[in-house]
């Protein structure tokens, strides 16, 4: 029977979960981690490796190790987003011929969507090979400012990976599912959600077993790697005022600062101070070298991102007003999000709301707690909770003068659909051209463009006289479809909305073709590293009371024991999973007979 999963697909580490009765619990990965770093790289002998592996040889293979992908997925080459990760990573981000972006990981391109996907077969791997079970659907969750293009570009990433994604839920909505057990009074909650490149606050209105968000806002470029951009920025300053010599260039030196930027600023989480010690930063054309060393204090660190705060709370502040709520009406105030907690965010956001933010749940498993909860609320298999959220952007057309008119409005409960009715402005048109438009500028040429379509075959007329309905409809997953008729001869087109930035239907099957290659080495890899781990396990065990109690064996058993300990030794070097398997079935056989061996003799 396929178990269903919900995922947090998020920009610094991601989340798999999955319902055990009531209980939403995390599946982890092959090292016993919870979290898993959003990372993957090839290697210099063209192996894929993900997470952990990938992340601790970031600095040495910088190139070639790709992170951050959720900040890239859905925009375009020439965004100013797009230029400002291309200071901070390793890899190469080039223009494709459409001006979407591609992704250079030795030496081949490669689509957002198709790196996503890479990573998301590794979570479904990690999912199978831990529940012993294929896994059935998918729920994936996105930052609720996400636009169509970005939650498309995940959805597709998902199909790519050979998930049955039902439905892409936003990030503090999958949160709030989560922390619902908790919720005690009907009201207005706040949940506040600063992730590792994203921000979203969502007012989310609770009466009884019904979850309506009536507020959402966010900003898809707000998170903590922009933290860390701030302590790297401090950390060259000082190199450069030191030694006059800047590093800012160098790709791979990059990387190492902000690895070690990252750690001390979680460290300023719990301590006032934290010592920032780089040994070797740079070598000298006469020799010498250059270490850097210098403390990091928690009020220095606050002055550099505050900027970033009190954006944030600037959003909850437009979020508020928005619905005519004032801070003192919120019920709670949930915090998602490993950046969320810091300390001077709790105490900002206890100054605005007059009441400390409620830190129960772990703000990086919530999500995809949630994300589960929702995959089986969807099958019908838990308490009858319905969920109502919103689109966080409006949609609309363009018309004459460069006009953005809207037919949705943003925080409109989805799904929804909606019609309005336009007319020609020239006479004996027979084409109107409908460009489908997301944001909240007024002018057309301001806001994002999701794509067009044409209705053609309009009877030529007087300018004015068609009377043309345009309908907008967004589904649960905040995926718009377009479509427009003329009222007169009821002749409609309708599409999809296939973004401006994405991959076409054949590309994709492509695609997918492509990673089902990689996806039973995946397994094996997956396989692979489980069994060594057990293996070692059991082996050093095995070791550890064969040597100490070896006169206690008869020395058949002990010549055994000793060959098979030898023999162990060799093959966790080596990649054979089936000799691997068949070593510790022995080696667990032996350590049950010495441990009956050692209880018979201790009982004496």
């Amino acid at each position: 029977m396929a178990k269903n999963i919900g995922i947090d697909l998020g920009t610094t580490n991601s989340c798999i979960s999955y319902l055990e009765g009531r209980d939403a619990l995390i599946v982890p990965n092959p090292e016993g981690a919870r979290v898993i770093p959003s990372v993957l790289a090839q290697t210099h002998d063209k192996k894929r490796i993900f997470g952990n592996a990938a992340k601790r040889q970031m600095i040495t293979n910088s190139k070639n190790t790709i992170w951050g992908i959720k900040r890239l997925i859905g925009r375009k080459f020439n965004s100013p987003e797009i230029k400002e990760i291309g200071k901070r990573v390793g890899y190469d981000i080039v223009e494709a011929e459409n001006g979407d972006i591609k992704i250079k990981l030795a030496e081949k391109l490669y689509s957002t969507e198709e790196i996503s996907g890479m990573f998301l077969t590794y979570l479904k791997n990690i999912a199978e090979n831990y529940l012993g079970e294929a896994i059935g659907d998918t729920v994936i969750t996105v930052p609720a400012f996400f636009n169509d293009a970005q939650r498309q570009a995940t959805k597709v990433a998902g199909e790519i990976a050979g998930l049955n994604v039902t439905r892409i839920i936003n990030e503090p909505t999958a949160a709030l599912i989560s922390y619902g057990q908790k919720i005690k009074k009907n009201g207005l909650y706040a949940v506040y959600d600063l992730g590792g490149g994203t921000f979203d606050i969502s007012i989310v209105e609770v009466n009884g077993d019904i979850y309506k968000v009536v507020s959402t806002l966010g900003d898809t470029f707000l998170g903590g790697s922009d933290f860390d951009a701030q302590v790297c920025d401090w950390i060259f300053h000082e190199v450069e005022r030191e030694s006059t010599v800047d590093l800012r260039d160098s790709k791979d030196i990059v990387q190492r600062v902000i690895q070690i930027a990252e750690k001390a600023k979680i460290e300023l989480s719990f301590d006032q101070e934290t010592l920032i010690s780089i040994p070797y930063l740079h070598h000298f054309s006469d020799g010498s070298n250059y270490h850097f060393q210098k403390k990091l204090t928690r009020p220095q660190l606050e002055s550099f991102t505050m900027d970033f705060i009190d954006r944030s709370v600037d959003l909850i502040k437009s979020s508020l007003g928005d619905i005519n709520v004032k801070p003192e009406q919120i019920e709670r105030i949930i915090l998602v999000g490993g950046q969320s907690r810091m300390p001077v965010i709790y105490q900002k956001l206890s100054e605005y709301f007059g009441k400390p933010p409620d830190i129960q749940i772990n703000p990086e498993e919530a999500v995809a707690q949630g994300a589960a909860l929702q995959a089986e609320i969807i099958k019908g298999k838990v308490r009858d909770l319905l969920l109502l959220d919103v689109t966080p952007l409006s949609l609309g057309v363009e018309t004459k003068g460069d006009t953005f008119t809207k037919i949705i409005e943003r925080n409109a409960t989805i799904p929804t659909k909606k019609t309005m009715v336009f007319t020609t402005i020239t006479d004996n048109q027979t084409t109107v051209k409908i460009q489908v438009l997301q944001g909240e500028r007024a002018t057309a040429s301001g806001n994002k463009s999701l794509g067009f379509f044409n209705l053609v075959g309009i009877p030529q007329t007087l300018k004015g006289i068609p009377q043309i309905d345009v309908t907008f409809e967004i589904d649960a997953n905040g995926i718009v479809r377009a479509s427009a008729q003329d009222k007169a001869t009821g002749l409609t087109q309708s599409m999809k909305i296939q973004p401006s930035s994405g991959l076409s239907p054949e590309e994709i099957e492509t695609i997918i073709q492509d990673a089902q290659k990689y996806e039973e080495k995946d397994k094996m890899e997956l396989r692979l590293t489980r069994d060594k781990l057990q293996l070692k396990e059991e082996w050093e065990t095995v070791k550890f009371y064969y040597q100490r109690y070896i006169e206690k064996l008869s020395p058949h058993d002990s010549a055994e024991i000793d060959a098979l300990i030898t023999r162990t030794e060799k093959a966790l070097e080596g990649k054979d999973v089936e000799l691997l398997e068949t070593l510790l079935n022995k080696m667990k056989s032996y350590r049950i007979m010495i441990n009956s061996i050692l209880t018979a003799e201790f009982s004496k």
